[in-house]
């Protein structure tokens, strides 16, 4: 019987490119988006290519309400979630007085109550079978400040602290937490957050991939690159002064540049 894998912001990216690599290795998938059109292609190739089952949820996980109707989905349908793989996420650059309430509310309800609950809950589901794997996707970010795109940056650094701290929780318990922390990358999410130069971003594919080992191999993080893994060694070298420094140039450039 195959496993189930559940993932969110599945429609596009680095979520588009996990469900590819999971259906590749027989996985069953639950697919979360908010482009219904995106989710049932996905559902009929996927099937016909692949012969596995695939579910798809349309929702918005911006909204609380949303994590608990996809887990009602996972009870009606009987299903076992054997991996989550937690890839939905957004960000907004800019000066922070000058980015509505309403987007800054967005990013801290997708980025971190989503994952956070959504994690909860089929957590405890996990414990019950005993055996899982969570997949927590943060970013290079995590570990710096990010001036001009400073609430992002700090969601993410919440997802890889979170993420490191629960897999301490759970390491008994045949549970494995994993936390993927991606530079630059070229998808349509961060072409919309202005993230650096994407004439030297990775492709969407590569970060998936390297990710899809690094859970399988149960790693406690993935910093996919050489360059980035570089970055990330000197940003916890330098006073968070400098690395603020060099954020606000590259997000000032990113802003031109848009």
């Amino acid at each position: 019987m195959n496993k189930l894998a559940v993932i969110t912001g599945a429609t596009s990216g680095i979520g588009y490119e996990f469900s590819k690599i999971f259906a590749k290795n027989n996985f069953n998938l639950l697919l979360t988006g908010r482009n219904e059109t995106i989710l049932k292609k996905m559902q009929i190739e996927f099937t016909c290519r692949y012969n596995i089952q695939v579910f798809i949820f349309v929702c918005d996980l911006s909204i609380k309400q949303s994590v608990k109707d996809i887990y009602e989905f996972i009870k009606n349908n009987n299903l076992q979630v054997d991996i989550l793989v937690n890839n939905a996420g957004i960000g907004y650059n800019g000066l922070f007085e000058n980015i509505t309430w309403e987007k800054e509310e967005e990013i801290i309800s997708l980025n971190i109550i989503a994952l956070t609950y959504l994690t909860k809950l089929l957590l405890n589901d996990m414990k019950k079978v005993g055996k899982g794997k969570i997949l927590n996707v943060a970013s290079t970010g995590a570990y710096q400040p990010g001036p001009l795109i400073n609430v992002y940056y700090a969601t993410k650094a919440y997802v890889l602290s979170f993420s490191q701290a629960l897999r301490e929780e759970v390491k008994e318990l045949n549970i494995t937490v994993t936390t993927l922390c991606p530079g630059a990358t070229k998808t349509n999410f961060s072409k919309r957050a202005g993230k650096g130069d994407l004439k030297v971003a990775m492709s969407a594919e590569f970060v998936a991939r390297k990710g899809f080992t690094a859970l399988m191999k149960n790693k406690a993080v993935c910093i996919p690159g050489f360059i980035n893994k570089i970055l990330v060694v000197i940003s916890k070298i330098l006073p968070s002064n400098l690395n603020a420094k060099a954020v606000k140039i590259i997000q000032k450039k990113a802003i031109c540049n848009k």
